[in-house]
């Protein structure tokens, strides 16, 4: 294996955490710093929990991290993706690997579910049962919050019509809380983040079911800044294809259900396996 020093730090950012631990992340980040084809560049790693993706909310189209040349690497909801991917200049491309969780639905492919939740003694039998309820849900352009109900519909524009009310909670852990706790009927969770959540909390189970679960959808991608080096890329595809290949790294991600990396390429992400969420929920 060539080894290659790079010249500079290497800088991840995640938009999935606190939905998906922070503690993932910082495995890759040091499978990376272990990789002998990169050459141990120093690693980064920062986290935006505010929003599921660059370019989203308040801020303009055109401010991202990766436009301004400050993050590398990125770990981000498939629509936000998306919406890099159509601008003209688009800043941000994939690294043409993803994640692949132990969830037997998933049958080993970088897909996930939107698992519809209620507390344990829902009077819903089905999801139509939810009319006029409360719905909580992470960010208004995340798939699993937002966009698996947009789909589920039929319109982005008919949640707002179906449920009595809608409430933004700011991440899928905070969700299921309100949901938990009574003050929301149902949310929509990353199906990869519910089971680390009940795995972590099991006391949960008795306080929740599974009504519905839509999918399967394409994971969220990895990708890299446009005009990072070729040879960068390479070797960083070429590292996170081999996860599971290191013990440690095997070992660290697999407490999570992180089983590997695999290929995946734009087809992976056309717009119509990707229901989009509304921008004016």
């Amino acid at each position: 294996m060539e080894t290659r020093p790079f010249p500079h730090p290497i800088r991840l950012l995640t938009y999935l955490s606190p939905g998906l631990p922070l503690a993932i992340f910082g495995a890759v980040a040091d499978h990376l710093r272990r990789w002998p084809g990169l050459g141990g560049p120093p690693i980064t790693l920062a986290s935006e929990e505010r929003v599921s993706g660059p370019g989203r909310g308040s801020v303009g189209r055109s401010e991202d991290p990766f436009s301004r040349g400050e993050a590398d690497v990125g770990f981000l909801c498939a629509p936000t993706y998306l919406a890099l991917r159509e601008r003209e200049r688009p800043p941000a491309g994939l690294l043409g690997i993803a994640p692949t969780f132990a969830d037997e639905r998933a049958r080993g492919k970088p897909v996930y579910f939107c698992d519809v939740i209620v507390r344990r003694g829902s009077p819903a039998g089905s999801f139509w049962d939810l009319e006029g309820g409360a719905w909580a849900f992470n960010d208004p352009f995340s798939l699993s919050g937002l966009g698996g109900l947009s789909a589920r519909l039929g319109s982005p524009e008919e949640a707002g019509r179906f449920f009595g009310r809608t409430i933004r909670s700011g991440s899928h852990p905070a969700s299921v809380r309100l949901v938990a706790g009574g003050m929301a009927d149902a949310a929509s969770i990353d199906s990869n983040v519910l089971r680390i959540l009940l795995e972590k909390n099991p006391a949960l189970r008795e306080e929740l079911r599974v009504l519905e679960s839509w999918g399967p959808y394409p994971i969220q991608p990895v990708v890299v800044r446009a005009g990072l080096d070729r040879a960068l890329k390479a070797a960083l595809r070429e590292s996170l294809l081999n996860t599971d290949a290191d013990p440690l790294t095997r070992m660290e991600l697999g407490a999570f259900g992180l089983e590997r990396f695999v290929a995946v390429g734009e087809e992976d992400y056309d717009a119509g396996r990707l229901p989009r969420p509304s921008a004016g929920t």
